[in-house]
């Protein structure tokens, strides 16, 4: 029986799935990539070994599906966004290590064009904030620290792609540049309203266009996959960044339907149909993964570090041993006793924009414990969650009637009842909340015509949990206070 396959390369895995002819999921494997960390606020990855392990997963998907590359009849892309990769076009090797959408090194830079004439035309042109966080500002970067590298680029020796883009290159042998439209929304030098490459925003940021992909629908067939990667050519049939692609795997396919993806950020998008929605509130509007060939938007605020807090008590106190018991152990206590996290490590996203903003635990007293704290950087991911579907509500002049979330982080219930506690409105947990891959696999299926249409997605699409608010307003309110006078003094750290 056919399947789709789809490749979901995130921040710190590349997982690849399998699935069937009504959208479940018949295999899923992971294989983990690692971040270093060479300064304070930088955070790269090697591209190579992405690419090496988005191949073995692949491979090893189907193989635990008990399936052959014959039986595939498209692949999906899904990736970490803004992440920037600069290559030689001959050789096919990285010129430097992938500047990963989490790191801080243009600082400096993002902060005199935020302040200068040309960060009006930036909103205007690209919906974007000028933050380190796009990719625009990583690339120049590069072509100024490697030595001959903006003059390659000029001649079209050299060639960037966001981790999608670096994909579809290497699957097809080196034979397919591209990008999709909601990848290059997120790079800074794409015209919101056009879907082409700008040319004051490449001549702003001084990237050669020579180097750059062809921008391509979400669901559409780019190419086929050399044979020996698989065993059998297959063609690559859609491409979205990951909260897109979190967003068609909700079926939020309408205008005023919304997702919140809880992974090693957090990320909030509300659909906003063919409208490309001005934000008062400085979140950003984004390119949606369209099934169709009219372009669709969505409003995005994005939260640097969400499940990432929880691996730092794994990983850097050493105060948990998996992130599976925090749910428990959040519960032992009443509350935090007062201590706020605020997990600034790599500054502050939305609706902040403030890349010199550092982390905080504030309220720690004699009888703080292990307990105490793992809540408070649980209670952090709602918090900051909070800010962005307040800003989303005062933007669109609605309340949302409920919020569909997904990503790791959402099988912990307990945040799950936090969040609907801090919003206020119900909080729905799919039956499946791998969302990201799954939404990547809906591309390649429509593209393919594996499944009929947006209607026979979204019968697919099953809650597992409501979680219902139950806190009074009153407490809701008081514990938010403390969390914005806790964000106040992280911004002047």
């Amino acid at each position: 029986m056919p399947h789709i396959l789809s490749l979901d390369e995130g921040t710190t895995s590349a997982r690849a799935a399998v699935y069937d002819e009504l959208g479940r999921r018949v295999a899923m494997v992971s294989r983990p990539i690692a971040c270093r960390f060479p300064q304070t606020g930088w955070v790269e990855q090697d591209a190579e070994e992405i690419w090496r392990a988005q191949l073995d997963a692949a491979r090893s998907a189907l193989a635990a599906a008990g399936i052959t590359a014959a039986a595939i009849r498209g692949i999906g892309i899904t990736n970490q966004r803004e992440t920037a990769i600069v290559w030689d076009r001959v050789t096919g090797k990285p010129v430097a290590p992938a500047i990963v959408w989490q790191c801080r090194r243009t600082a400096g830079y993002c902060a005199a064009l935020a302040a200068s004439p040309a960060a009006e035309a930036v909103a205007r042109t690209t919906g974007l904030v000028v933050d380190p966080y796009f990719s625009a500002s990583k690339i120049r970067w590069i072509l100024d620290s490697v030595p001959d590298s903006a003059a390659r680029a000029e001649a079209g020796e050299l060639l960037f792609g966001n981790v999608d883009a670096w994909l579809v290159w290497k699957l097809t042998g080196g034979g397919v540049h591209v990008t999709d439209a909601t990848n290059a929304s997120r790079t800074m030098l794409m015209n919101l309203e056009t879907g082409g490459w700008d040319a004051q925003m490449l001549s702003l940021f001084g990237v050669p266009r020579a180097m750059l992909p062809r921008i391509v629908p979400p669901a559409g067939v780019v190419g086929e996959t050399e044979a020996a990667h698989l065993g059998a050519p297959v063609p690559i049939a859609g491409i979205a960044g990951d909260q897109q692609a979190a967003l068609a795997g909700q079926a939020c396919f309408r205008a005023g339907q919304a997702k919140n993806t809880y992974g090693t950020g957090c990320f909030a998008l509300l659909h906003t149909g063919g409208r490309a929605a001005v934000s008062r509130n400085r979140l950003i509007s984004t390119r949606a993964a369209a099934a169709c060939a009219d372009p669709q938007f969505a409003l995005e605020g994005s939260v640097f570090v969400a499940g990432a807090a929880v691996q730092w008590l794994r990983d850097g106190l050493g105060i948990i041993a998996s992130a599976a018991e925090t749910d428990a152990l959040a519960a032992s206590v009443p509350d935090t006793g007062g201590v706020y996290m605020v997990p600034a490590f790599v500054g502050l996203g939305a609706p902040h924009w403030d890349p010199h903003a550092r982390g905080l635990l504030t309220g720690i007293t004699r009888a703080t414990g292990r307990a105490e704290i793992v809540r408070a950087a649980l209670e952090a991911i709602a918090y900051q969650a909070r800010e962005l579907i307040d800003a989303m509500q005062d933007d669109s002049g609605e309340r949302l009637s409920e919020l569909r979330v997904d990503g790791a982080a959402a099988a912990n219930d307990f945040l799950m009842q936090f969040q609907a506690d801090m919003l206020g409105c119900p909080i729905v947990r799919p039956v499946d909340i791998e969302t990201t891959a799954l939404g990547a696999a809906y591309l390649a299926g429509l593209a393919t015509g594996f499944w009929s249409g947006v209607p026979e997605i979204e019968g697919f699409w099953r809650a597992g949990r409501v979680f219902e608010p139950a806190m009074p307003p009153a407490r809701r309110d008081e514990l938010f206070a403390g969390w914005k006078a806790a964000v106040a003094r992280a911004r002047l750290v």
